[in-house]
Formats: structure tokens, sequence, C-alpha cells
């Protein structure tokens, strides 16, 4: 852990580690809404899992102001970040949460209906796969642009330095 704090730093450990429970959590959220259909009990043990990971990672939070890190540029330290980068990188947050909301509705929804309205010529269903594709081309592009824009304000601290 102090190896792992040392590289990344806290903010960048923090965040790294948050997924031991939000990808268990991500697991029951997917899954629980279709236990009623087979009725398993597989969702609730990856809510069981994602709880009890979640109160790990808060554990490890509260140890983390105790690990000493050397003073040097982090990328992703949001201490050291420029105002112009903690901007960027929140919108590569907002874009990768649009882009993952995306993702699950994909894997989770039934698309045979849409499927079958858009072949039927429906105008409607088409404005609406058009509306997800431009959704989905703007969330991926979104992303790319934001991180490259975090890039360059980071190189700029660098730089300043």
């Amino acid at each position: 852990m102090n190896q792992m704090v040392e590289r990344i730093g806290r903010t960048g450990f923090a965040a790294l580690s948050s997924l031991i429970w939000a990808l268990p959590m991500a697991a029951w959220a997917g899954s629980a809404d279709l236990s009623p259909i087979d009725k398993t009990p597989y969702p609730w043990i990856a809510l069981s899992i994602g709880l009890v990971m979640l109160v790990v990672w808060l554990f490890l939070l509260s140890r983390l102001r105790s690990i000493p890190v050397s003073p040097r540029e982090r990328r992703l330290d949001v201490g050291q970040m420029s105002r112009s980068e903690k901007v960027w990188i929140l919108a590569t947050a907002a874009f990768g949460t649009g882009l993952i909301a995306w993702l699950n509705a994909a894997a989770t929804v039934d698309w045979a209906p849409l499927g079958t309205a858009v072949g039927s010529g429906q105008l409607g269903p088409i404005l609406f796969a058009m509306a997800l594709a431009v959704f989905l081309v703007a969330m991926v592009g979104g992303i790319w642009l934001s991180w490259r824009k975090a890039a360059v304000a980071f190189r700029e601290r660098i730089t300043r330095q």
C-alpha cells in the first residue's frame, strides 16, 4: 500500500482502490433488475460483497493520511492540480460517467423492440436510435478531448515548476 501511494499519490490511490467496492456494486445494480425474472440470489451476493468491500475501502482511506509521500509532482493529485486541470479532469469524469451509463443501458435493456421498429421505418424509433448513437459519440469524444486538455494543463503545470 505504501509503495502504491508513493507512486500514484493519495488521490490516485483513493480513486483506484475504489474499484474494490464499485465493481461489485455495479454488478449488483446491473443484475438486480434481472433477478425477479429468474429468481436468483446472485444480486444479493454481489451487494453483500460490495458493502463489505466498501467498509474495507473506508478503512483504507482512514489509514491513507498516515502514509508519508515524497514531495513531487503527480498527475492525479488534486492538491497539486491547477484550476484548468481540475476542470478538465472533472469533464473527463463527467463524460466517463455518461459513457458508463450508456453501456449499462446497452447491457440491461432489451433492444429487440427498437430494432424491429427501426427496421419497419418508423420515424420516432429511428430518431431515438440516432440520438443514442450521437450520445455515444459525444461521450467518447468528450473523454478524448477533455483528457487531452487535462494532459496539456498537466504539462503546463510541470513546466512552470
